[in-house]
């Protein structure tokens, strides 16, 4: 990548501001090195050159009349596929929606606007968000930058690549079990997945409405909540979102972590773990304690439950989502059918992937007469179960840090015939989702073979600036050595 798309976006408010270059020399950079890369890498799904380059000039004219709509006005990004975008096409990388055009913008994306937005494409995913490898997208596989054999981890694959690569100065993704974490573990990035409701979700096309949550990827802690900012905040057409006031939050960023209390849960480090990944995440304890920060062992014993009672939830709200395509108000049609039963069958069947059908039949099963009590009842009590023991250990510790994944970036197909051992892969994310809290994955190290190891860290409700001052405080003791 070039040294300009390799910076940070705090260094590109900077370089903007002091006349370094402007906007539309940064986004044409942007875009020479997705033409140059893109093609190895398949993050973009779809490039918007005109629409980019008019952003980018209507940027440098507000900042020449000095009246630039924030700090991240001219700053060119990119955007996960299952976001609205108005006029610009949002396929959630499914045959189902290959030529959806959306009327409207998403919440998130008015809000970038609002901010001076330059947006480069749309990002690669795993369709319909579910997945964690970017290997079940209809329209291409994305790699890992740091190793082109390996995933990039997902579903938000595409988002964290375009950061790694240098095709984006940040991104957004969408978080239903660590799809914005592990991904940008995996490609050795930050990702945040914020409170439940603290960014609304109007315009995600929704894959599990009770976990889904969008969040910003990018190269720094600091980008990173400065990107939070510019999104997160209430919506009154999001039921979901919540009118809490966000404040700033790079606020604590630079100030002492001396005092605050880690919890380090035992569940998170037992069988299964990968001894490299395991070493990593310690090293960064034994980092926060030579800062000051107190490291405690806490216990979650719900935890082992967690990963079927996500899959069960998430199951259950996709098969209700996902109704409505049908192959009649829109989407994607059979060209052959005898009735308007098999117009939906046909349709849905030619339409959706593998991955999205298996879960489609998972939650229709546990949403089924005589299995709803079995199953998906008693997977909301384990929800409850969850969100219980994050409140008590919260009442002993700040902040709980841990393993993102069990593993770092495992080779494209290597997990796509056994979809058991690619769901244990999100066992340590998906509490997260169930108790709706915050969650901050970082770069912590690096693996025997050279590839990122991420830490979590996560905080109870609300929470943001405590881990970004966390995250960030990390970054400055250890970051040159990772």
């Amino acid at each position: 990548m070039s040294e300009l798309t390799n910076r940070s976006v705090t260094r590109h408010i900077k370089a903007l501001a002091d006349g370094e270059y402007s906007s539309a020399e940064l986004t044409a950079e942007f875009l020479k090195e997705i033409e140059k890369t893109d093609g190895h890498i398949g993050a973009y799904l779809l490039t918007d050159t005109v629409g980019a380059l008019n952003a980018a000039e209507a940027s440098d004219k507000r900042r020449s009349a000095g009246c630039l709509l924030s700090c991240i006005d001219g700053i060119p990004a990119g955007i996960k596929d299952n976001i609205c975008t108005k006029g610009v096409r949002t396929t959630c990388a499914s045959k189902m929606l290959e030529d959806y055009v959306p009327p409207y913008d998403a919440t998130v994306i008015t809000k970038l606007k609002d901010s001076g937005f330059v947006m480069l494409g749309k990002l690669n995913m795993d369709e319909f968000a579910m997945g964690s490898s970017t290997e079940n997208s209809a329209f291409k596989i994305t790699k890992n930058p740091v190793d082109v054999s390996r995933v990039p981890g997902g579903s938000s694959g595409g988002s964290a690549a375009a950061v790694a690569a240098g095709e984006a100065a940040y991104t957004l993704g969408s978080d239903t079990g660590g799809s914005i974490r592990q991904p940008a573990s995996f490609c050795g990035v930050v990702g945040m997945k914020p409170t439940y409701g603290r960014v609304s979700r109007y315009g995600l096309v929704a894959f599990a409405s009770s976990l889904d949550q969008i969040g910003p990827i990018t190269r720094t802690v600091c980008d990173n909540a400065i990107i939070l900012n510019a999104v997160a905040g209430h919506d009154e057409r999001d039921a979901t979102s919540l009118d809490i006031q966000t404040g700033n939050f790079s606020r604590l960023i630079g100030k002492s972590i001396a005092g605050i209390t880690i919890g380090l849960p035992d569940e998170f480090f037992g069988d299964g773990l990968d001894d490299d990944v395991r070493r990593c995440v310690l090293d960064a304890a034994k980092a926060y304690e030579s800062m000051g920060a107190k490291i405690v062992s806490v216990s979650m014993p719900s935890v082992k439950h967690a990963l079927a009672a996500y899959y069960v939830i998430s199951s259950a709200e996709a098969s209700s989502n996902l109704a409505r395509f049908d192959g009649v108000r829109y989407g994607y049609r059979a060209k052959s059918f005898d009735d308007v039963a098999g117009l939906y069958l046909s349709s849905r069947s030619e339409g959706f992937g593998k991955e999205v059908k298996r879960r489609i039949m998972l939650g229709t099963f546990a949403l089924s007469s005589g299995y709803y009590d079995a199953y998906y009842k008693k997977a909301l009590q384990v929800r409850s179960l969850v969100k219980a023991d994050f409140d008590s250990i919260f009442h002993k510790c700040d902040a709980i840090l841990s393993p993102v994944a069990p593993t770092a970036a495992y080779r494209i197909g290597e997990k796509t015939s056994d979809p058991l051992a690619m769901y244990l892969g999100d066992a340590y994310s998906v509490p997260v989702n169930i108790a709706g809290i915050p969650a901050l994955s970082l770069p912590c190290g690096k693996n025997a073979e050279g590839l990122p190891v991420g830490m979590q860290l996560m905080g109870k409700d609300f929470t943001e600036d405590l881990l970004y001052q966390l995250g960030a405080a990390f970054e400055a003791e250890k970051g040159e050595q990772i």
